[in-house]
């Protein structure tokens, strides 16, 4: 039996290896996760929540470059690895676009940055500030890859440190919606009578309701905020799950290896979770793959909404609702760089969904 499941596993392998879009979608969801997880590591701007504003410098292109002033902190930094991998730096350093600098004997005199050549502000800092290191240690030309949001945030960064949000409420949503679904849908399925006909009437009542209905609802009652999202969409995403266990169950309780286990005495709970559900893991892996680009889609929706992660934290669906409008002020990138994240991703998880049921299908 274990040959015979190691060959199976071999053979879905070898098939899947052959499907080029689903390795592709593979290793394009291995980048993302790699992303997610060392985002601040990766950001240019790695404070906290990629929060660093410049309004002189809002709704900049992509590659946009201009002289920063980094003041030195007061304070120095107490931070772990660990922490800022996690958080970033808590402690923001102090940055000011500039136009152009003069040091003096005693000074250093800056001209703020400011657009179409308007006249500057000039201002003077002591040279004593800078503990006595060179002026060219905290100027510097910076560059914008992907330009800046509206407050003159570095978009690029708030991309990457967004990652971590569309990724892991894909996770953890899942990871909920498994635990719910294959419970209920293996009691329905496995007992059948009242208990499948109870559990196929709770499971109509909640399909019934819209989608993004019942996940405004749950969070409203949770309250807004990046976990309560989180459950909020697993606890929606259950339903599909428990109906596909359901169905193949059904199915599989009548084979003659559950047959035997009764006769063998085993327990019911041993019976459907060490006999049926490995062999019927194969549609569970599929539809998980398409839960998982539905949770992305819903989390997205509700940030536009506003009711999804809260602000400062970057989320992909908010950097469209907040850049929406700038799609008729010729600044569109603004709000379809995001919108292409979101899009890439769900693609991904979607044809890796289509290698899977292909390399899953004992048919083929």
């Amino acid at each position: 039996m274990k040959n015979t499941t190691n060959s199976l596993t071999k053979l879905a392998l070898q098939k899947f290896k052959k499907n080029t879009t689903g390795v592709f979608s593979f290793w394009f969801i291995i980048m993302c996760g790699m992303v997610a997880i060392f985002a601040y590591l990766l950001a240019p701007d790695n404070s906290r929540n990629a929060n660093q504003m410049h309004l002189e410098i809002h709704s900049k292109k992509p590659g946009f470059e201009v002289l920063m002033l980094t003041l030195p902190t007061k304070n120095e930094e107490n931070q772990s690895f660990f922490n800022k991998l996690i958080y970033g730096k808590t402690l923001q350093k102090t940055e000011i676009p500039i136009s152009n600098y003069t040091v003096s004997k005693n000074d250093l005199i800056i001209d703020s940055y400011t657009e179409n050549g308007l006249e500057t502000i000039s201002k003077s800092y002591p040279i004593s500030i800078f503990k006595n290191k060179s002026i060219s240690n905290y100027i510097s030309l910076k560059k914008f890859y992907l330009g800046t949001d509206k407050y003159g945030r570095d978009l690029l960064s708030r991309m990457l440190i967004g990652t971590r949000i569309s990724f892991f409420i894909g996770f953890i949503a899942v990871f909920i919606s498994l635990i719910i679904g294959i419970s209920i849908g293996a009691t329905a399925g496995y007992f059948g009578g009242k208990v499948d006909a109870f559990i196929m009437w709770l499971i109509n009542i909640t399909w019934s309701i819209p989608t993004l209905l019942l996940v405004i609802a749950i969070t409203l009652a949770l309250g807004k905020g990046f976990w309560q999202v989180f459950i909020a969409v697993g606890l929606t995403m259950w339903v599909e799950v428990a109906r596909v266990v359901r169905g193949q169950i059904m199915s599989a309780k009548q084979m003659q290896y559950v047959e035997a286990a009764k006769a063998l005495g085993f327990s019911n709970f041993r019976i459907v979770f060490n006999h049926i559900l490995p062999n019927i893991m194969a549609p569970v892996i599929v539809i998980s793959a398409a839960n998982f680009a539905g949770a992305i889609l819903i989390e997205s929706g509700l940030s536009f909404l506003g009711i999804g992660a809260q602000p400062p934290t970057p989320s992909w669906g908010a950097m469209i609702k907040d850049h929406y409008s700038y799609i008729i002020l010729g600044k569109a990138y603004l709000a379809i760089i995001p919108g292409l994240a979101i899009m890439s991703l769900v693609m991904a998880f979607m044809l890796i969904g289509n290698a899977l049921r292909d390399a899953l299908d004992v048919k083929n």
